[in-house]
């Protein structure tokens, strides 16, 4: 495993699988002393983390999270000094860096739960965002603070406004207001708002969930998500999804999974 100098990545061994693996990782950020705001090393190594986990297939599910009282308050004020002096092409690469670390997260093809222990601001939505579940401490506090220092959330864009949905973004692109758990919840950002001696609770539950499906079910049902959302009701569509339940149905653990419901016993992912 890759040596990363502002994460901690584990593969947890409170989650050890029967066969003796551990399928769960976890990526934390680890600057707490300016509360995870990211620069580009950050940003190389949440990029690589999820492109190594992801190719990991013992790995059945990565948790994100963070140290310290802050989730993330977006991007790190020296690496925003050392922008004021970039070029548009250097602008443009460091954008790009960015963008790809986001598309890391949400294309990684292990299911991605982000466990939020503290406030989130700015490029640390993007994180939350492109991640498949979100789970949110109900003290923490959430900010697209862009606008107040003349820029907009334009890398993080895509993954927020697919999350909140275009009026919600409206509002919170535009005003920069800061807002509860609870409407973050509501929204759309966050699945579940708990308290703090819940947090570890609720995301065990949700991994004992992710760990008893099939990871090739999970693995496709990724994917169906995105594939299918905002797309027209077409002939197009209907086939696409006709071939998709046709291949699953077939593969080895489609039918593995319906072998063991019929004879009552626990399919092979499970032993």
């Amino acid at each position: 495993m890759t040596t990363y100098q502002t994460l901690i990545v584990e593969r947890n061994t409170s989650n050890t699988s029967n066969n003796g693996s551990a399928p769960v990782a976890t990526i934390t950020l680890n600057r707490p002393e300016v509360r995870n705001a990211f620069n580009q090393e950050t940003i190389a190594e949440i990029t690589r983390a999820f492109t190594e986990l992801g190719a990991i297939a013992e790995v059945r599910a990565i948790v994100l999270t963070a140290n310290g009282v802050s989730f993330c308050a977006g991007a790190d004020l020296n690496w925003m000094k050392a922008m004021a002096d970039y070029t548009p092409e250097q602008n443009r690469e460091d954008a790009g860096q960015l963008a790809e670390m986001l598309q890391a997260i949400y294309d990684c093809p292990k299911p991605v739960i982000a466990r939020v222990q503290g406030d989130c601001y700015a490029g640390g939505l993007g994180l939350v965002a492109a991640c498949d579940i979100v789970v949110a401490v109900d003290t923490a506090h959430f900010c697209l603070s862009e606008v107040r220092i003349g820029l907009i959330p334009a890398t993080i864009s895509p993954y927020v406004i697919k999350a909140i949905g275009q009026s919600a973004a409206r509002r919170y692109f535009i005003t920069a207001e800061r807002f509860s758990a609870e409407t973050a919840q509501r929204i759309g950002l966050v699945h579940e708002a708990v308290g703090i001696d819940a947090l570890d609770e609720t995301v065990s539950a949700l991994l004992k969930s992710l760990l008893a499906a099939s990871p090739a079910a999970v693995k496709d049902a990724k994917r169906l998500v995105r594939d299918v959302a905002g797309q027209p009701l077409s002939a197009e569509l209907i086939a696409a999804t006709v071939e998709g339940i046709a291949r699953s149905r077939a593969s080895e653990q489609g039918r593995e999974g319906v072998r063991a419901f019929l004879e009552k016993r626990k399919p092979s992912w499970l032993n």
